[in-house]
């Protein structure tokens, strides 16, 4: 009975008929949101148990960039990585683990935020939310790969104005945090023209109008790369900004697609007052 108890829990199953329309009982839909969230936070902490036999692995990878800058400052600046307090070691492999088996698992819980979402889309919410999410993922990654490739010499340019009479100690919880924080900034901005194009399908900008403030765009994207890099470089800017500039681009033209489908479809049946009859 308490395995029947447990797999019940799991499942989410609805206790109470579901209508023809596909409407479930409010009850029924806690259940199957407890039910998702538990399953996710089951496979969160499965993942993380798992990530604890990797962190030396995983801390490699997350010190690679400071390594990278470390060697190419060479004699310049005397640099050194270090772990605060007696509970920092502890800390710190909670912390980077924790963030692997988010990281790691975020297919399954996004996906069961979708299972949850999709019953209550229209058929074609339910077409570009699909296009959305199969596009957003690898988007966001390749952000974060940008990122993680000119994060190394954005490190060597901050640490270089180091004076030559002092030594640069960097405390590895504020740079990892840093480094989460310019790779998730990476992420998201490369997520920004998929919005338009979002924002284009849902009526409220046309491809007429993006193509109008492109110098603004332009403009506005520069000034964006400048701020989120870390380092003072013109390289790390033009390595977000350019990859924006070109998905802002590609953003354009299909809005542009998608209004001339858009007013082609108008056009069969629009053309006529809603009490005016067709010539057929």
């Amino acid at each position: 009975m308490k395995i029947r108890g447990l797999l019940s829990l799991l499942s989410g199953a609805p206790t109470h008929p579901i209508g023809a329309d596909g409407r479930m009982a409010l009850t029924d839909h806690f259940r199957e949101l407890r039910a998702r969230l538990i399953r996710s936070a089951l496979l969160l902490v499965v993942i993380f148990g798992v990530s604890l036999f990797f962190y030396n692995d995983l801390l490699k990878l997350v010190l690679a960039p400071y390594n990278d800058a470390r060697i190419a400052l060479g004699q310049k600046v005397e640099t050194t990585a270090y772990i605060k307090g007696a509970t920092g070691p502890l800390l710190l492999q909670l912390k980077l683990c924790g963030v692997a088996a988010i990281v790691a698992s975020s297919p399954y819980w996004l996906s069961q935020i979708w299972g949850f979402i999709v019953p209550g889309l229209r058929a074609q919410e339910k077409k570009w939310s699909r296009v959305f999410v199969a596009i957003a993922g690898p988007l966001f990654l390749a952000g974060v790969a940008v990122g993680y490739y000119v994060l190394p010499r954005g490190l060597e340019v901050l640490i270089g104005f180091t004076p030559v009479q002092l030594e640069n100690l960097v405390e590895f919880g504020e740079y990892f945090s840093f480094l989460t924080r310019m790779l998730l900034v990476f992420g998201v901005a490369f997520e920004i023209p998929l919005f338009v194009v979002m924002l284009n399908l849902a009526g409220v900008v046309s491809g007429k109008q993006i193509g109008r403030y492109r110098p603004w765009i332009i403009i506005g994207t520069f000034i964006f790369a400048a701020v989120a890099t870390p380092s003072t470089d013109p390289f790390s800017m033009l390595a977000l900004a350019i990859p924006m500039l070109v998905l802002f681009a590609l953003a354009e033209i299909i809005a542009r697609v998608i209004d001339r489908v858009r007013r082609r479809g108008e056009g069969d049946t629009d053309q006529w007052d809603d009490d005016e009859a067709s010539p057929i």
